[in-house]
């Protein structure tokens, strides 16, 4: 498995992972260094002069009078501020004795060939060691911190918790660099779905800043050429319009002559014709960037386009139950959806529509029981103008703009449209629209 699948995917998580593994890299070097050479050297120190002092006493006592012996410990006990005590013989016991405080006692046993036993007592605050003399038992108390150094795991607590402390601060400042990142991908992704982000605005670092403007800029260009487009298709349609207004008047004023009349009926139809396909690219060319989108259930909407060619007996049909609600724009998703079932009835018999929703996003699917579509074609059909029936009558083959149209929707949408084969050997469309 490579490298790269265990990396986080997002900037946030690879800035973070940059942010983070030097300072555990660091925090784990420096650990190992200190408890390696630092810790071990001041452990061996401590104990090596603890046990010093206490075979010192030790050789001082052994063979001197009851009186001398008192004087030395009384003097041991002011210098080393130990508290030092003589019991009977049968006082030492073995089983006093403790697994702790290895190099001590190693050390210890090294000088004195007398036995002792080492523990701690009172909340393991103090060391007790009993040795045991010839004729008693001397026992030394003295606090725990003379064999160990509680500054040590001081450091290390504060260390770590310093640490945990600036990553929190960097996570925060952080999440403050990455959101404006965050902010203007949404604004193109809503854009690109004809959705207006009113309060966008560029901020976060220099960079970021230079993105955000462009983008703005950006928005703003292309918004002016569909609004100099639309103006331009207004003005073409009423062009042309008033010309195919009166070439009709004046086919009707014709109509008695019948020496022109087969004439007539194939201009009549050719006029037709030529409006139909104006209109259909009007259509096409205006878009619906100006509708706003309407959060509504999708099984309802669709069921409303169904009920539409009911009241027509043609053979529609929705299936399955699943209900989602989507962001639509409710003119432009009846036309596309007009567009496709209309497609579906002239080269089938009935179409089917059914519904699948998952986590992100759902599939409009319609089927109907025509020829379909080869694989090799199916790209070109969405191309303007592009019909595969290439006679001139648009009762049977349209204009070439219907998945030309639904598409362009779809996309609006922030979807789009795949063509698939059928179970029944026909045409499936499938529509995929983001939730």
């Amino acid at each position: 498995m490579p490298f790269k699948s265990f990396l986080p995917k997002s900037l946030f998580g690879r800035a973070l992972l940059i942010l983070v593994l030097p300072t555990v890299l660091i925090q784990v070097v420096m650990a190992y260094v200190f408890f390696a050479t630092h810790w071990d050297n001041v452990t061996r120190h401590m104990a090596g002069t603890l046990a010093g002092e206490t075979a010192f006493l030790v050789r001082e006592i052994r063979h001197v009078t009851p009186t001398r012996r008192l004087q030395i410990v009384s003097d041991f006990e002011i210098t080393t501020g130990m508290d030092i005590y003589f019991d009977p013989p049968a006082s030492f016991e073995t089983g006093y004795a403790s697994d702790e405080f290895h190099e001590f006692q190693r050390l210890l046993h090294r000088k004195i060939s007398e036995s002792f036993t080492v523990r701690t007592i009172e909340n393991g605050e103090t060391i007790e060691i009993r040795v045991r003399l010839a004729d008693q038992v001397m026992r030394l108390k003295t606090t725990v911190k003379r064999l160990e150094s509680r500054t040590t795991t001081i450091f290390i607590v504060w260390m770590l918790g310093a640490s945990i402390l600036f990553l929190l601060i960097a996570v925060l400042f952080l999440r403050n660099q990455i959101r404006p990142i965050i902010r203007l991908a949404e604004a193109a992704d809503n854009f690109g779905r004809g959705v207006d982000m009113p309060g966008f605005r560029p901020h976060g670092a220099s960079e970021v800043r230079k993105a955000a403007k462009a983008f703005v800029i950006m928005r703003e260009r292309i918004r002016r050429q569909l609004r100099t487009r639309t103006e331009m298709l207004a003005g073409i349609s009423h062009d042309l319009r008033t010309p195919l207004t009166r070439m009709k008047l004046e086919l009707a004023m014709l109509e008695g002559n019948g020496a022109v009349r087969d004439t007539m009926k194939e201009l009549s139809d050719d006029v037709q014709q030529m409006e139909h396909m104006i209109q259909e690219y009007l259509d096409f060319a205006r878009g619906e960037g100006r509708e706003e989108t309407t959060r509504v259930h999708l099984h309802e909407l669709l069921q409303d386009v169904v009920r539409d060619y009911e009241r027509l007996n043609a053979n529609v049909a929705l299936v399955g139950n699943d209900d989602v609600t989507a962001d639509i724009r409710i003119s432009g998703f009846r036309r596309m959806m007009h567009n496709l079932i209309d497609n579906a009835l002239r080269y089938g018999r009935r179409c089917r529509l059914a519904v699948m929703v998952s986590a992100n996003y759902c599939e409009i699917i319609i089927d109907d029981e025509g020829p379909g579509i080869p694989a090799d074609k199916r790209e070109e059909v969405f191309k303007p103008f592009n019909r595969l029936e290439h006679s001139r009558n648009v009762k049977t083959g349209g204009v070439g703009l219907g998945l030309t149209i639904a598409r362009d929707i779809a996309l609006a949408h922030g979807g789009s449209i795949a063509l698939d084969t059928a179970p029944k050997g026909g045409l499936r469309v499938v529509i995929r629209l983001p939730l």
